[in-house]
């Protein structure tokens, strides 16, 4: 098999049915999972590599590989139930975010940023609705050792619900993915860190505190869920911004003496 039949058939193959990836995107398990994902793609990277430094039409070469990773994804997600095709679509974008250009990074070739860029491209050709960027295995590795979101974390736990539950970890997944993508994405969750923790607290402070996190449930987290779900992810962004403004104008402004608390 030459490089370019080894290049072409590892992309075509990259991720395939996402499910296995994304079962380790989550803490604790994403440093293993990820370290077994790129050792497994280094192969594929040695034969892109060695084509991009070889071939003379190297943008031409990286569009092609660019264009059989995202082809095989789309041809996959069209084999989806209807049902089922939204959250598939977010996990496929997840598996790219988390997995695959992070490998390519920590690979670190000639190649492996302006593969990168073709990828983008393309995948934006067959995903309009998605926007993917790249950060390092570092960066997404310390997002799991922090909270989803403080306010929404408080509510869960007010309900009796772990830090580990379904609904927290599709938020940190669609965190992680859609918000982490997004222009704006990288600075808001700067922001919220900056303030949530001490809203948090005096939220708690409040006799009518369960009242206030069941409100938040009903109106603005329980409905963010269902948008991630049925793929409605700038809705769901929208009621993540108004919660937080609206809980930033409530009570962080009370306390202007407290400073915020970092985790």
């Amino acid at each position: 098999m030459t490089d370019y039949q080894a290049a072409l058939q590892g992309m075509e193959t990259m991720i395939g049915d996402p499910s296995e990836l994304i079962q380790s995107f989550k803490r604790g398990a994403y440093d293993a999972g990820f370290q077994k994902f790129y050792l497994k793609q280094v192969p594929v990277f040695d034969a892109i590599e060695h084509l991009y430094t070889t071939v003379v039409e190297k943008d031409t070469m990286l569009d092609n590989m660019a264009e059989a990773f995202a082809g095989s994804a789309d041809e996959f997600l069209q084999t989806v139930s209807k049902r089922n095709k939204s959250i598939m679509g977010v996990n496929l974008s997840l598996a790219v975010a988390g997995f695959v250009f992070p490998s390519m990074l920590k690979y670190g070739g000639e190649s492996s940023k302006p593969l990168i860029e073709a990828i983008q491209k393309r995948w934006k050709e067959h995903f309009p609705k998605s926007n993917i960027s790249a950060a390092p295995f570092e960066d997404i590795e310390k997002g799991f050792h922090r909270k989803w979101c403080y306010i929404t974390t408080a509510a869960c736990q007010y309900r009796g619900m772990e830090d580990d539950c379904e609904e927290l970890n599709l938020l940190r997944t669609y965190r992680d993915s859609y918000m982490m993508s997004r222009p704006e994405g990288k600075q808001l969750i700067h922001d919220y860190y900056d303030v949530a923790p001490s809203i948090v607290k005096h939220i708690n402070r409040r006799s009518d505190c369960g009242e206030i996190y069941d409100d938040l449930w009903d109106r603005y987290i329980g409905p963010c869920i269902t948008d991630i779900h049925e793929g409605r992810m700038e809705e769901c962004l929208d009621s993540y911004t108004h919660m937080v403004q609206e809980m930033k104008e409530k009570f962080f402004h009370l306390y202007p003496h407290v400073k915020s608390e970092q985790k």
